[in-house]
């Protein structure tokens, strides 16, 4: 009967031994973790302040030939700039500006990470002076823009790459609006399309912008004087 008893136990054990194994087999393996990316905290607003670099276009035909009412023509190796094509007004370019500065503030109402949002944007910025004057028929003998201000709204698309914490992130942003052109000597409409991009380091960054301004203006005959900006942006996001 002792010997009985051995073999029962023997095989007992070993039959446990074999569920244990079959069990272990059985028992679906541990599945790693997918792996999911820190994310981007979401930006809602950008303040800016920046240097413009601005450029004249097409000045002979805005204002000039708005203002004189006829064709003028661009001449070179004289005292003056500008002829009309009848020959009897000679135009003088005293002063074109080329430096401005402005601030502003862009605003995404559904947040800026990754992807592309909406962004409403508002500026305030310098106009350089312009002066001009003519020797022959014209509406005056001088023609001067002074001391202008720009006050500027409009809404576009930005694209955005935002890194979580102090990452390198990208954008890059399209905009149109309008505004009001406000002179020493003139009031006027504005409208203005803008583009550009740059880089980001947490909260700060850094961007290059084109704008396409055209300054509009009623007196003393409708005109317009038209710039492209170039600016160069730091901003800081919350």
């Amino acid at each position: 009967m002792h010997t009985v008893y051995v073999i029962l136990e023997r095989m007992l054990i070993q039959t446990a031994s074999v569920l244990a194994v079959v069990a272990a087999l059985a028992a679906p393996l541990p599945q790693p973790q997918a792996y999911r990316a820190q994310k981007a905290r979401r930006h809602f607003i950008s303040v800016y302040a920046e240097t413009q670099y601005v450029q004249g276009t097409a000045f002979e035909k805005h204002p000039l030939e708005e203002l004189l009412g006829q064709e003028v023509n661009e001449v070179h190796l004289e005292s003056f700039q500008y002829r009309t094509r009848d020959n009897q007004t000679l135009v003088t370019v005293r002063e074109f500006g080329r430096r401005a500065t402005a601030i502003g503030a862009t605003v995404y109402p559904f947040g800026s990470s990754e992807g592309a949002t909406l962004a409403l944007k508002g500026s305030i910025e310098s106009i350089p002076n312009v002066r001009v004057a003519f020797d022959g028929p014209a509406p005056s003998p001088t023609y001067e823009l002074t001391g202008g201000r720009a006050f500027d709204v409009g809404a576009g698309i930005d694209m955005s790459d935002r890194s979580p914490g102090w990452g390198l992130g990208t954008h890059a942003f399209v905009i149109g609006g309008i505004g009001r052109a406000v002179t020493d000597q003139l009031h006027g409409k504005r409208y203005f399309a803008e583009g550009g991009g740059g880089m980001m380091f947490g909260p700060f960054g850094f961007d290059i912008a084109f704008k396409y301004t055209v300054n509009q203006f009623s007196t003393p005959v409708t005109h317009s004087v038209r710039m492209i900006p170039v600016s160069l942006r730091g901003t800081v996001s919350f």
